[in-house]
């Protein structure tokens, strides 16, 4: 368990998607954060306020979240000043990139010296077992989409809030970094040997016998070129029961691939069905979760409606309006689900 609460680093980031890590914990555990860390040149912040690594350790802070992301998830040469500052100020530090703190001996050397620990989250547990495809006892669904970063595990996480107000048991879990620090569990699915991602899908939702839910975050999507080995490996190993498929509106390509357009709605969903039934032949889609942050609320709610129209599947922005009936059609799709 990591230590909280967090000082979440946004260093000098300028491009929103570039702190998603610190915005996620932002949004979702508010009650985990004593504040942020911006350098001089960042313009971004996620609402919370800006102190130095003196002044958090002053308001209680545990740990630094490294709460940034780059092409290769490495950590800068600035970003390591600013780590092993951290630790003299008294900080544990924590991160979710590919690259581990303790590869850098200064790092290391001032960890060793203040006592302070380090967390790579992005390392996966040990023994993960391959997958096996049986089934197992217990109700899932599985966020899909149409690319990378269109808000999966900010569906998932709305998901688990909506159930759980409805009495119903459900349990977000965690497949990347910013989700195992929301969770402050999981698996971080990109980087785990690929003979075991389908496996550990299979690991973090395992038997459950209480009539809850496993709500597992997607990663990557099918159709993108870099990242549809992961997430066929979590279609496998979750043996979904339940489908949302999400989406951004006005996404000109494929993240990271100028050119490249996104699927067809109808198309993915299909696609995904059919890849999920290799371990559940009775999957069922329950619905369409949209980022419409580029468009007005009123352009918003006609896309949903067109949607709906489309594919006969509630559409919302889990967002902006929730997603109150895509949880309407997962129960009554099943049924069977004990309150708590």
């Amino acid at each position: 368990m990591i230590p909280s609460p967090y000082l979440l680093y946004l260093g000098n980031s300028t491009e929103a998607l570039s702190v998603k890590t610190s915005r996620g914990v932002a949004a979702w555990r508010p009650e985990l954060c004593a504040g942020e860390y911006r350098g001089e040149a960042c313009t971004l912040t996620v609402g919370l306020n800006h102190l130095s690594f003196d002044e958090a350790v002053q308001h209680g802070a545990k740990t630094l979240i490294i709460g940034v992301a780059n092409a290769g998830g490495i950590l800068g040469p600035q970003a390591v000043i600013d780590v092993v500052a951290a630790l003299r100020a008294g900080l544990n530090v924590a991160s979710g990139l590919h690259e581990r703190l303790s590869a850098h001996e200064e790092i290391r050397n001032a960890a060793a010296e203040t006592g302070r620990q380090l967390f790579d989250v992005r390392e996966p547990p040990a023994k993960l077992p391959v997958g096996n495809g049986r089934p197992r006892a217990g109700r899932r669904l599985l966020t899909v989409g149409t690319d990378c970063s269109v808000g999966k595990m900010y569906t998932t996480l709305a998901l688990e809030k909506e159930l759980q107000s409805r009495g119903i048991k459900a349990d977000f879990r965690a497949t990347g970094q910013t989700g195992i620090f929301i969770a402050q569990s999981g698996v971080p699915i990109d980087a785990v040997i690929a003979d075991f991602i389908s496996g550990a899908a299979e690991w973090i939702s395992p038997v459950r016998e209480d009539g809850g839910w496993d709500l597992i975050e997607g990663q990557g999507s099918l159709f993108h070129p870099s990242f549809a080995g992961v997430s066929m490996g979590l279609l496998h190993g979750s043996q979904p029961d339940a489908l949302v498929l999400c989406h951004e509106v006005g996404r000109a390509h494929m993240r990271g691939i100028p050119g490249r357009e996104l699927p067809p709605l109808q198309e993915c969903l299909e696609t995904n069905l059919k890849a999920a039934r290799l371990t559940n032949p009775h999957v069922k889609a329950v619905g369409v979760a949209l980022n419409t942050s580029n468009i007005d609320r009123e352009e918003a709610r006609r896309v949903c409606e067109s949607i709906e129209a489309e594919l006969g599947l509630p559409c919302q922005d889990p967002v902006a309006m929730g997603v109150n009936k895509i949880t309407d059609r997962l129960l009554e799709c099943f049924e069977t689900c004990e309150p708590v």
